[in-house]
C-alpha cells in the first residue's frame, strides 16, 4: 500500500463524537512510551503527524487520521501510566474501553508492545481482556532495532509462550522499528488485505 495522503481529522474523548462516515478504523494502542507516535509517523511517512513526546502518557484523546481518503488510523491514549493518579487512570480507561467495545467502525486494534522488555503483566492482562471480549487485535512489537543478537526473538518468544498458557492460537504478530522503517510494508499490507475483505 502506498500512502498518498494522511490528514488529521478530529480529536475527542467520546467515541460517539468520532466520524460517522462508515469508513474502516484501525486503532493503535499501547502502554505509555511504547513508541506509538513514532510508529504512526513511520507508517504514514509523515514526520509530525502524531506528536511524539518525551513525556509518557501524553496522548489523552482519541485522534483520527484519514489515510488516502479511504480509512482511518486511530491513535488511542496509552494505558497504565502510573503517575497520572487513580482518577486520571479511571477516566482514560473509560475512554479506551468505550471506544474498543462500542465503536463499530473499528475493524482491528493494533496492540503495541515494547520489544526490549520481558512480558509485562499489564500488557498480558490487556490482551486477555481483548480476547475475552472477542476484540480483533494484532500484536506489534516496537523498537525492534534496539536489541542486539537474538535478544529480540527471545523476548517475542517469551510473550508468545506466556499468551499460549491461556490461548489456543495467537493473533498475528509483527516486529517493527520506527527508526529503521522495519515492518512498515508488512503492516500496511496487512491493513490493505483486511480492507479488501470489507
Amino acid at each position: 500500500m502506498i500512502i498518498q495522503s494522511a490528514e488529521f481529522i478530529i480529536s475527542n474523548t467520546d467515541y460517539r463524537l468520532c466520524p460517522q462516515d462508515g469508513r474502516a478504523e484501525y486503532a493503535f494502542i499501547g502502554r505509555s512510551n511504547v513508541g506509538k507516535s513514532s510508529l504512526i509517523n513511520m507508517l504514514t511517512g509523515r514526520k509530525g503527524l502524531a506528536l511524539t513526546s518525551s513525556t509518557p502518557g501524553k496522548t489523552m484523546l482519541i485522534n483520527h487520521f484519514l489515510i488516502n481518503g479511504e480509512w482511518y488510523l486511530v491513535d488511542l491514549p496509552g494505558y497504565g501510566y502510573a503517575r497520572r493518579g487513580k482518577e486520571g487512570r479511571d477516566k482514560l480507561r473509560i475512554i479506551i474501553e468505550d471506544y474498543i467495545m462500542e465503536r463499530e467502525a473499528m475493524v482491528n486494534l493494533f496492540v503495541l508492545i515494547d520489544s526490549r522488555h520481558e512480558p509485562q503483566k499489564i500488557d498480558i492482562e490487556f490482551m486477555e481482556w481483548l480476547g475475552e471480549n472477542a476484540v480483533p487485535f494484532t500484536i506489534v512489537f516496537t523498537k525492534g532495532d534496539k536489541l542486539a543478537g537474538g535478544r529480540l526473538q527471545v523476548n517475542v518468544n517469551a510473550y508468545k509462550e506466556k499468551l499460549l498458557e491461556s490461548w489456543e492460537e495467537l493473533p498475528p504478530i509483527f516486529v517493527t522499528s520506527a527508526e529503521k522503517g522495519q515492518g512498515r510494508e508488512e503492516l500496511l499490507g496487512y491493513i490493505e488485505q483486511i480492507n479488501r475483505t470489507l
